[in-house]
């Protein structure tokens, strides 16, 4: 098992790996995918087991619509982008062009706010493709496990 950073509020397990859990003055702050083998860290802060419930809803149905109190702190460029993310309906996809057009911007300014994104999955980055349709990036990467997440997340969403 794989020792995980001592400033996660708690780390979930999730079906391909985990997620570290980041609460801020009760909101959810930050969520991110840890490499597989990472060990479960328990909470028992009410936000956490909410948001517990909340991914299972998730896992189970991934048209679920997440309703948890958010703490996304970025430029108002980047919250632009990610309120942009929001609006992209399980089972679909937006290209960073997409996007970056709707927005009055461009495809690498969109990537990397969408490559920021401090809350994936409740903040849906993975929806979002290269203009070929093929994956683009995630998290900053191109290869190795957060290529992994990224199709199983769109596998689970019936997008692959």
């Amino acid at each position: 098992m794989t020792t995980p950073p001592a400033d996660y509020t708690a780390i979930l397990a999730a079906p391909f790996g985990a997620l570290g859990v980041r609460i801020a003055g009760g909101r959810l702050g930050n969520l991110e995918f840890l490499p597989p083998g990472t060990s479960p860290i328990a909470s028992s802060l009410p936000l956490v087991k909410r948001l517990e419930k909340e991914l299972a809803a998730y896992f189970a149905d991934p048209g679920h619509a997440f309703e948890l109190p958010l703490e996304a702190i970025g430029t108002p460029f980047r919250q632009q982008v990610w309120h942009a993310l929001l609006n992209i309906p399980a089972g679909q996809t937006r290209s960073y062009g997409e996007i970056a057009r709707a927005l009055g911007s461009a495809p690498r300014a969109v990537g990397q706010a969408v490559g920021d994104n401090p809350l994936p999955i409740v903040i849906p980055c993975h929806r979002v493709i290269a203009a070929d349709g093929s994956l683009g990036g995630f998290m900053h990467s191109r290869t190795g496990y957060s290529q992994d997440i990224k199709r199983w997340l769109l596998r689970h969403e019936r997008v692959l």
